[in-house]
């Protein structure tokens, strides 16, 4: 299996994360490591990360950023650093587990598979057999948000905005990770802006033919979500800007800023006589 590390950015999920259901995964998944980001809390979400790092060193790691940026600067930090390692795949995942992390796997089996995807992204398609229970005002607001990003993208994506993606680690990832998103919550829609401008100005494939979209078998909506309906009205003015700076004719394909330095280095190596994993008794 190809190693993978995930980011799950937190912001003040102390009372919500699914503490034992992580450290089950990583106990019995060991090429998938999770790195957590505590976003600038302000309950006691940062103990609760650390204290499941305890529990399976070398499987968990947390990175603290001391102030609230937001979760679009939280996953892009969560990336960086985990890019800073030799892991082989990149990803992130939301903390709620609205997407199971049963999913995990199966977006890593697609990239081993098949070398010339390059990004998984999950869709929370209805298909006979799947249990996608979603509210049905999101639902519908979602499908029109992934319709019109599609037509800026050029590429027909069925959900944008599904919080489980994987990427193979590149130097296109690198560099498309390289400066701060314009978007604090279409992040995911200017992300693949980035790639796809990479794309043209090196002449590479389309980047339709390097993404995966994986069906879910399962995702629940969660209480407590800190999207807000009103979120979606700031949808088209981020998506116009993510449209005019990465995309449009005009945008003449500015080259994005060279390497960023990650501000953290996760996963620090194990002297040879520490246990890779040990849960608490």
């Amino acid at each position: 299996m190809l190693s993978t590390i995930v980011v799950v950015p937190c912001y003040n999920e102390a009372q919500r994360i699914q503490r034992n259901a992580f450290l089950e995964f990583a106990e019995s998944h060991t090429n998938i490591r999770l790195l957590f980001v505590n976003d600038g809390s302000t309950d006691t979400t940062l103990d609760v990360l650390k204290s499941m790092a305890a529990e399976a060193p070398g499987q968990i790691d947390v990175c603290d950023l001391p102030k609230n940026g937001g979760k679009a600067e939280a996953v892009r930090q969560g990336m960086l650093a985990a890019l800073s390692t030799e892991t082989e795949c990149v990803g992130f995942l939301d903390a709620d587990l609205a997407t199971p992390l049963d999913a995990l796997p199966l977006f890593v089996d697609v990239l081993r598979r098949r070398m010339e995807v390059e990004a998984v992204i999950g869709s929370r398609a209805c298909l006979l057999g799947r249990r996608i229970n979603r509210n049905g005002r999101r639902k519908l607001l979602g499908r029109l948000f992934a319709t019109v990003a599609s037509q800026f993208l050029g590429i027909s994506i069925m959900d944008t905005q599904c919080g489980a993606k994987l990427f193979r680690g590149s130097h296109d990832l690198k560099l498309a990770l390289s400066e701060p998103f314009l978007a604090r919550w279409i992040f995911d829609v200017e992300l693949l802006s980035r790639l796809k401008q990479q794309r043209q100005s090196s002449q590479q494939s389309p980047l339709a033919d390097v993404i995966f979209e994986q069906p879910l078998d399962e995702w629940f909506e969660i209480p407590g979500s800190k999207l807000k309906a009103t979120d979606f009205l700031k949808a088209p003015w981020e998506l116009l800007q993510i449209y005019s700076r990465y995309l449009s004719p005009w945008s003449g394909g500015k080259p994005l800023p060279t390497l960023a330095e990650p501000l953290m280095q996760p996963f620090p190596s194990q002297p040879e006589d520490v246990i890779p994993f040990r849960r608490a008794a």
